[in-house]
């Protein structure tokens, strides 16, 4: 007899459903125009200043995302946003994030036009006095530790003295002085502090090895303490409340990555504090006022968690019993950690944002991060599996456009980028917006994607335009053969790795897809590989394990990069590329383009000036997501 999984029953099961009714929404279905989809939100990313008495917010000046505060009232009500300060005027950029440091300055993060090279800003909340904390050209900045201990400074590493490696340097929030704390020899690729904010652990890799370093003191010189293969993964989160021993998720001996505590002198690590069978475990979480670990998360179909500390257990079952029909995030607290900022959303919202009061156990309203869309008119996320033709199990999510039928629909497959990452359940505005313009959506975690263990990983070595594709054909397959969709009505569509996939789909399975949107993808796997930015260089060598080496696999490479195939291609093709795009460089898209027109095909080719791996200001997303309905509606029609 055949075994079948729980997993497959299962999923069986909700395609009869989805194949024997439609997706019914609990009101008429409503057309809502793509700016309501991809607009910026009116007030979003709410941080409390650490003493809990002022609230910073992101909110569009100018078009653009900048910073705003307003003082947070003390007995639970809402702040007067009329009366909120601005305090910043960036016009060539949205602020993509923010943290505060100490109670009167906040920080965040800045690029320009797209090139990622980003730069550490600090703004007094006082004054407004706007400070680059790493006014350097063509560095890339990242903040290594924000000291929340010492309202003065910071650590930050930054590229400077090398564009290939980084260094720790201490740096003073109001003055901009700084003190190097920590020279990369010229092979670490990250740096760890202890409690007390000294930089006692690094990482480093020679192309396929890795190494976890350790010292004692900040006096001491570092000594390996392991090195492990890339495949085999030992990530320090952060230090036992002594300082010392290290927090990790490691799969040493094991195909899924578990919680352990790994002593720094000597390598070894301890039976797993917790692992799940199916998964990896995303991260750990801790409490700094009351130096307990608080719970692990990792990713089935949807978020999850496991808590070890009942304190924090009561307060998530709290929230959740408060919200119900949402799933609920702490997004950032007070120190005293007694008021928090709690998001509310599900796959139909990105939801609403409060201030939680624990001692008072209230809530503050503030606000809907997207009041234009009713979630009533969104579409559910479902979670689906299928089999390839090589026997493996594919994890994915099928979104159908509410209030029709789930038979002989078009289609917009979306293989995610990467493609060492995974999609996960959840708002996702492009979903939503395709939806609603009547397409079915269709996301896979193909091989190759995190999450699911060393194994499920490793299958994707060298697969790229191969396996990796099969399992994106062989889902189409699979939902053309269950009657949801309509063969003659395939479209594809992703970015980076995902628009790697759309090329490859249209080259390789010539037949199969109606029109495609690439969006920064890659074309010739030579020239991706020799264009890398020089802070990936320290992992070339492991990219040519992975996807292919120029050299050895040669014939891999040109057999496996879409532009030598360009002859094969008859789908209609739209492809967006951002200039400044340090990962995939323009060149990318302008071969494609190239090599279709000497053919004399006319290929849709958006290219923003002001942009990088991807859009980021909302009119080129406009211009864009506009572009790309048209192009799909022609085709693809309804």
């Amino acid at each position: 007899m055949k075994h079948t999984s729980f997993a497959n029953i299962m999923c069986n099961i909700l395609l009869l459903s989805i194949i024997s009714s439609p997706a019914i929404a609990s009101e008429p279905m409503q057309r809502y125009e793509l700016q309501d989809f991809f607009g910026k939100p009116e007030r979003s990313f709410f941080r409390l200043s650490p003493d809990g008495k002022s609230l910073g917010f992101m909110q569009p000046y100018e078009r653009r995302q900048n910073l705003h505060m307003v003082l947070l009232p003390p007995d639970g009500k809402t702040p007067d946003f009329s009366k909120a300060k601005r305090l910043t005027a960036e016009t060539e950029r949205d602020i993509a994030a923010f943290f505060w440091k100490g109670n009167n300055h906040i920080l965040y993060v800045k690029d320009f036009g797209g090139d990622e090279n980003f730069h550490v800003v600090s703004v007094d909340v006082r004054s407004g006095k706007i400070k680059d904390l790493t006014p350097y050209p063509k560095i890339r900045a990242s903040v290594v530790d924000d000291l929340p201990d010492d309202p003065d400074h910071l650590l930050v590493q930054l590229n400077k003295r090398d564009p290939k490696v980084f260094d720790v340097y201490r740096i003073n929030v109001e003055t901009g002085d700084s003190r190097l704390v920590a020279q990369n020899p010229g092979n670490i690729t990250s740096w760890l502090t202890d409690h007390a904010g000294r930089v006692l652990v690094a990482t480093t890799t020679d192309g396929v090895n890795s190494s976890i370093l350790y010292r004692a003191s900040d006096k001491d010189s570092f000594k390996t303490v392991l090195t492990t293969d890339f495949r085999t993964s030992v990530e320090p989160l952060f230090f036992t409340f002594d300082n010392k021993s290290l927090y990790a998720l490691s799969n040493r001996g094991r195909d899924k990555s578990a919680l352990v505590v790994l002593d720094p002198d000597s390598g070894k690590e301890s039976k797993p504090i917790f692992e799940h069978p199916d998964v990896d475990l995303d991260g750990a979480s801790y409490s700094r006022k009351r130096k307990v670990l608080t719970h692990v998360s990792f990713n089935s179909w949807k978020e999850q968690r496991h808590f070890f500390d009942p304190e924090t257990r009561e307060l998530f079952a709290k929230l959740q019993e408060k919200l119900p029909g949402y799933e609920v995030a702490i997004q950032n607290e007070n120190l005293a950690e007694d008021t928090f900022i709690v998001a509310a959303y599900n796959d139909r919202t990105p939801g609403t944002r409060y201030v939680y009061s624990a001692k008072s156990d209230t809530f503050t309203d503030l606000g809907k991060i997207n009041p234009r869309i009713n979630p009533a008119h969104m579409a559910a996320m479902n979670a689906v599996t299928y089999t390839t033709r090589d026997g493996l199990k594919i994890n994915g999510y099928l979104t159908l456009p509410v209030n029709r039928e789930a038979r002989n629909l078009p289609i917009i497959v979306n293989p995610h980028g990467g493609p060492w990452s995974r999609d996960s359940w959840g708002f996702d505005p492009e979903v939503q917006f395709l939806a609603n313009r009547g397409f079915a959506v269709f996301q896979m975690n193909y091989r190759g994607s995190t999450g699911y263990g060393r194994v499920f990983w490793e299958k994707g070595f060298k697969q790229w335009g191969k396996a990796m594709q099969d399992d994106i054909t062989d889902g189409v397959a699979w939902l053309i053969q269950k009657g949801i969709v309509d063969p003659k009505r395939v479209g594809i569509y992703g970015g980076s790795y995902g628009g790697y996939a759309t090329l490859a789909g249209v080259v390789f399975t010539p037949d199969l897809y109606a029109a495609a949107v690439d969006y920064v993808g890659v074309a010739n796997l030579f020239t991706f590989m020799n264009s890398i930015p020089p802070y990936w260089k320290p992992y070339l060598e492991m990219m040519h394990e992975m996807v292919g080496d120029p050299e050895k696999d040669r014939e891999l490479l040109r057999a496996t990069s879409p532009v030598f195939h360009v002859d094969k291609i008859k789908t209609p093709l739209f492809i967006a590329q951002g200039a400044n795009d340090p990962r995939v460089n323009k060149n990318e898209s302008d071969q494609m383009v190239e090599a279709l027109r000497k053919r004399g095909v006319e290929v849709q080719y958006m290219v923003k000036d002001n942009e990088g791996h991807g859009f980021h200001n909302e009119e080129n997303q406009f211009d864009f997501y506009g572009a790309m309905e048209t192009f799909f509606a022609k085709h693809l029609g309804k």
